[in-house]
């Protein structure tokens, strides 16, 4: 199938799905009712070490395509603990400071559709004081014919690859919309 009919079939699907549906997300997650706008800043500086007896998590959004796809990229909401403390768009970063312990973290498509809405990567995360940890929000579009599919994960990286994906990458600003 050409790739514009499978564009314009996936738009109908997705003209049709059922919009009013709340997506029922884990506990580390926050309130569905929440969604960021983003904008992204190229050729920031690393982001500042943590403040000192916390520890920081980096989010980097790596997206990955295969196939025709117009407007794929992704906004991604970040939860840590049951609230959101942020989101990345497209391929961005973005930095969060936390208590040293137990933390629990969740990434959100953020979507008006039901079915992206329930996508969502999991993790947990044993903070220790001046340590900085990068996690990549890993999100994958595979257009094969007529059948698009979408995942979404979250993957704890090494500090090579996690200054690297920060250096090649903008800096994400994300503001709760009202």
């Amino acid at each position: 199938m050409k790739p514009t009919v499978s564009a314009l079939l996936l738009a109908i699907t997705l003209a049709f799905a059922n919009r009013s549906s709340a997506a029922t997300l884990p506990d580390a997650c926050g309130d569905d009712k929440t969604t960021f706008e983003v904008k992204t800043q190229k050729d920031q500086p690393a982001p500042a070490p943590p403040d000192a007896g916390n520890a920081q998590v980096v989010f980097i959004e790596k997206f990955d395509n295969v196939g025709f796809c117009i407007g794929c990229e992704v906004t991604t909401r970040v939860g840590v603990d049951g609230k959101w403390v942020g989101a990345d768009h497209g391929t961005s970063y973005f930095a969060y400071t936390v208590a040293p312990g137990e933390h629990h973290l969740c990434v959100n498509w953020q979507s008006m559709l039901g079915p992206l809405k329930q996508k969502v990567g999991l993790t947990s995360l044993n903070a220790e004081p001046g340590k900085v940890y990068y996690f990549a929000i890993n999100v994958k579009i595979r257009n094969y014919d007529s059948r698009m599919e979408q995942h979404l994960d979250l993957a704890a990286l090494n500090e090579d690859e996690g200054k690297y994906l920060v250096k090649a990458s903008p800096l994400a600003a994300a503001t709760p919309k009202k």
